[in-house]
């Protein structure tokens, strides 16, 4: 056998009754819901920006910076909502590297996955408490949604997991709004095929039970560019690729059809510090077309305290040790400038 089962895990049922979210948290989690929600139904005309680290190593330079986005929130709110990214499991192309922190905790020891689980739920909680803004975070594991269902106001479902049969029937059981990458392919096919599989009701196994969902009305696109035979990164966020998509959505049967820019990724090749102009220009092909105005309804933004990634082991403070971010100061200025086209 190679399976070696080294320890059981707490349920996320333990997990929860272990660190509760506060009744006062719960509530104000509600309400961002809803305005949320408002606007990928088009009941609100604010625009979603979905920022913040690669992933969230360090809980306290995470909570650092959601304290500052909060702040700048106070300055914006009457036009954007930003949704910090804690995005506590992180994906890899090979298999190798720092897979997040309900992985390693501590990304310089062993992998401690009951230390991992907890340190994820404390993190947002913490977050929180001290910002008032509720998060988004990334679906990598499916099983793992019960430690975290109360408390995230956006879930992401990465591009090499949209073709996943047990991702995209797991998230038809979703009630916050859940952003479904394009595949690495770059198929749109692909993408809305897994919005339309998310919006329906499915019966499947679900962490040794039976159950049934009711779908997810709240699935749509997300946009994050492709790579093709060749290795090479392509762009999917000109004003052209998103006329493509808006008619693209027409031929399907989808409710409350929406898009979110991922201004990194293969979009800017990682180029981080191209993500402000990626932004800027489709903020340029909303203003052009209403039709893409109405569908795209925000981007993503991967943005650290300091610009930039380093090593494991380099220890500096709120910088990214996966994908290379934008850094604070180019982060708060595009922000504002955001606020400005809408």
């Amino acid at each position: 056998m190679s399976f070696h089962y080294v320890a059981k895990l707490p349920t996320p049922e333990e997990i929860r009754k272990q660190f509760p979210m506060p009744d006062h948290l719960v509530k104000l989690k509600k309400e961002r819901d809803d305005e949320i929600r408002d606007v990928i139904t088009g009941k609100s005309n604010k625009f979603l920006l979905i920022i913040g680290p690669c992933s969230a190593d360090n809980e306290e330079a995470v909570c650092d910076y959601v304290n500052r986005l909060a702040r700048v929130n106070e300055k914006v709110k009457d036009k954007l909502i930003l949704i910090p990214r804690i995005y506590t499991n992180k994906p890899r192309t090979t298999g190798e590297g720092y897979k997040g922190i309900v992985s390693q905790p501590d990304p310089e020891k062993k992998p401690d996955f009951t230390s991992g689980l907890i340190a994820m739920r404390k993190m947002h909680i913490r977050a929180i408490e001290e910002s008032k803004l509720t998060a988004a975070d990334e679906m990598l594991y499916p099983d793992n949604w019960g430690y975290v269902e109360d408390i995230l106001s956006y879930v992401a479902i990465g591009a090499r997991s949209v073709e996943d049969q047990h991702h995209r029937m797991t998230a038809s059981g979703f009630d916050v709004p859940t952003g479904m990458k394009n595949p690495t392919s770059g198929t749109l096919s692909v993408m809305l095929n897994s919005i339309y599989a998310a919006q329906h009701p499915h019966d499947f196994i679900y962490r040794g039970h039976e159950v049934n969902t009711g779908g997810n009305p709240l699935a749509h696109a997300v946009l994050r560019g492709s790579v093709n035979k060749h290795g090479r990164s392509l762009p999917n966020y000109h004003y052209e690729d998103l006329a493509m998509l808006y008619s693209l959505y027409q031929e399907f049967d989808l409710v409350n059809p929406a898009c979110i820019i991922d201004a990194n990724h293969s979009n800017s090749n990682k180029q981080y510090e191209q993500q402000v102009r990626i932004v800027k220009e489709v903020m340029h092909s909303r203003k052009l077309n209403s039709d893409i105005h109405r569908m795209v309804k925000g981007v993503m933004v991967e943005s650290y305290i300091e610009e930039g990634c380093q090593k494991i082991g380099e220890g500096i403070y709120g910088k990214s040790i996966t994908d290379p971010c934008l850094g604070w100061e180019a982060s708060e200025r595009l922000i504002y400038d955001i606020a400005e086209y809408e």
